[in-house]
């Protein structure tokens, strides 16, 4: 399977990604140099043919002045059936299925780069071992509570630092890939002993 999942996110600097309402407000509002400054989303979002995110990650999108993902496969995950309006029926799709299932059914239709979205599905994806790439964009703000980019683990992901940028916005953005851990892989497909 040649797929690859990345995620381009934006967190606090005490790592949330929106308030707990899921409120972005503490995102907007910078100056004129930062609103004109795209952080690199335009190359990123040029390489995805896929997004796969979450129900409250859809409708917050489904709030834009325009819909932000246009010429993109959408993939919202939910177990509910959140509105799809007329003009993105063709384009967005409400699967409830769990990470492996989902990427492997992607990449059989062809699917080769996923921009994996939202907290809860960031997490899960992370559990399940899929992400390869991590794009975390830091902003110099401190909103005390909300929800985390990051959440409980099983075990360890390490991740190997590839770049990392400062802005003059104070913005200051990392990439990380995924280390594939073979040892630890293996030995999760154990069967445990009994005692």
């Amino acid at each position: 399977m040649t797929i690859k999942c990345s995620v381009f996110i934006a967190t606090s600097l005490d790592g949330f990604i929106a308030r707990p309402n899921g409120d972005l407000d503490w995102l907007t509002g910078g100056s004129e140099a930062e609103e004109s400054e795209d952080y690199g989303y335009k190359e990123f979002i040029d390489s995805v043919d896929t997004l796969v995110m979450g129900r409250n990650t859809y409708e917050l999108a489904l709030t834009f002045e325009e819909w932000p993902y246009s010429n993109k496969q959408v993939v919202v995950l939910s177990s509910g059936s959140p509105a799809i309006p007329t003009q993105l029926a063709k384009s967005v799709a409400v699967v409830a299925q769990p990470p492996t299932a989902l990427v492997q059914q992607l990449a059989a239709k062809g699917a080769r780069h996923l921009y994996i979205d939202g907290g809860k599905t960031i997490q899960g994806f992370l559990r399940a071992g899929l992400i390869d790439e991590m794009t975390i964009t830091s902003i110099p703000i401190l909103i005390g509570e909300g929800i985390p980019l990051f959440g409980a683990l099983e075990r360890d992901i390490k991740l190997q630092h590839l770049a990392t940028r400062a802005y003059a916005s104070g913005f200051v953005q990392s990439k990380y890939s995924v280390v594939i851990n073979t040892a630890l892989e293996e030995a999760a497909q154990m069967p445990k002993k009994r005692v």
